[in-house]
């Protein structure tokens, strides 16, 4: 079965899509599964390739509000890829215009939108929450909507990453919504990689000593991601507790979250961590992750995070708030940095010690990656199968 995604979110400078669809060719069996990425890039070139498939990409303008991107601009060079592939599978991994050109494609095979975004989460709730309700909103993007179930009638199945986003996309008319939940890298992550002299020597990073508490947040300096207001409220739990941040990450928000930062002896930026056996060690190391945004469509972070026996303190809307399990961390209401910092608070008082004994205990019964593959593979195989047989 030969997959081709058209993936119009991979960079090569990384985030949560590289992992992604570097797993996936892990994962692709060699002789039952070949995966073909396609990818807008620099120029036409295979840029990775493995025993059951490769990341290829072709030349495509710059994205000009992130330079690290590229956008998918030829149509037909598209079809013609895709008629010379010949998938069996062919998966849209965008809800914007990539997959709009992969559903004019002539072609036989079955096709898959994958949503690894949530573009109303990341921007219309986030823009105008403070002033309607969600209803109101989804009124207003009713165009978007719109876009949405058309899609949902060219495409013969899309794939959710978690039941959250399945639920609304279910309830704003997308029908063939199928939840396949993703997962973190097998034998990556594990609490036995804590390591007291890396926590001490990010505590000190923070200006403080051991007994301090030392939070994590871990992702691209983006607008919707709200580290500004996770700096807000961890400086606001810190008028009462000895609390320390570390943030690794970079991006287009990198000014904003320095100023946020600039009153904070006890907040640390960082470069983001690139080796990843680094950053499972840097997980298992910490006190809590705290995350800020509600547009997650998974929450890689928080998963490996979890796998990693690290306790979440994490908004009650979007992917981050499906791994969240109580007693392992805090909940709060989503944008609001005050019912964050109560959420820091509690944290602290209850005894990080003993959220971090209780993750311990559930850390290996985080799906993996490969298990999400092996899902979507059997997904696919049994729909191809069914579609030959009724043909």
């Amino acid at each position: 079965m030969r997959i081709v995604d058209v993936c119009a979110f991979y960079t090569p400078q990384g985030g949560g899509v590289k992992t992604y669809v570097e797993r996936k060719l892990q994962a692709a069996r060699p002789g039952r599964e070949e995966v073909i990425i396609i990818a807008p890039g620099e120029r036409d070139a295979v840029v990775q390739q493995s025993a059951a498939g490769c990341i290829m990409t072709v030349a495509a303008p710059r994205f000009p509000l992130d330079p690290r991107y590229h956008y998918f601009a030829d149509e037909t060079a598209l079809h013609t890829l895709l008629d010379r592939l010949a998938p069996d599978v062919v998966e849209a991994s965008s809800p914007w215009s990539s997959p709009n050109m992969v559903a004019r494609w002539r072609g036989h095979a079955l096709r898959s939108l994958v949503m690894h975004a949530d573009p109303l989460s990341a921007y219309a709730y986030r823009w105008f929450r403070p002033v309607a309700s969600r209803d109101v909103i989804d009124r207003g993007f009713d165009w978007f909507w719109r876009h949405l179930r058309r899609l949902n009638d060219q495409f013969d199945i899309v794939v959710s990453a978690s039941a959250s986003l399945s639920a609304r996309l279910s309830a704003g008319g997308v029908y063939k919504v199928q939840t396949i939940p993703m997962g973190v890298t097998p034998g990556l992550f594990s609490p036995d990689l804590r390591s007291q002299e890396l926590r001490a020597r990010m505590l000190a990073r923070c200006g403080l000593p051991e007994q301090a508490t030392l939070l994590l947040g871990l992702g691209r300096h983006s607008a919707e991601k709200r580290w500004p207001m996770v700096i807000e409220a961890v400086t606001a739990a810190g008028y009462q507790h000895e609390v320390g941040f570390i943030l690794f990450g970079n991006g287009r928000q990198q000014s904003a979250i320095v100023r946020s930062a600039a009153n904070n002896p006890h907040v640390h930026l960082a470069a983001p961590i690139t080796n990843r056996q680094e950053v499972a060690s840097v997980l298992a190391s910490a006190d809590a992750l705290v995350h800020g945004c509600e547009a997650e469509t998974f929450c890689m972070v928080a998963a490996e995070a979890k796998a990693s026996g690290l306790p979440l303190i994490i908004p009650d809307e979007g992917g981050a708030s499906d791994q969240f399990i109580v007693g392992q961390g805090e909940m709060y209401k989503a944008r609001s940095p005050r019912a964050l910092a109560s959420a820091i608070s509690r944290f602290i008082t209850s005894g990080p010690h003993l959220h971090q004994q209780s993750a311990r205990q559930s850390a290996t019964m985080v799906q993996s990656m490969d298990d999400h593959f092996a899902h979507l593979f059997a997904s696919y195989a049994q729909r191809t199968e069914e579609t030959t047989k009724a043909a």
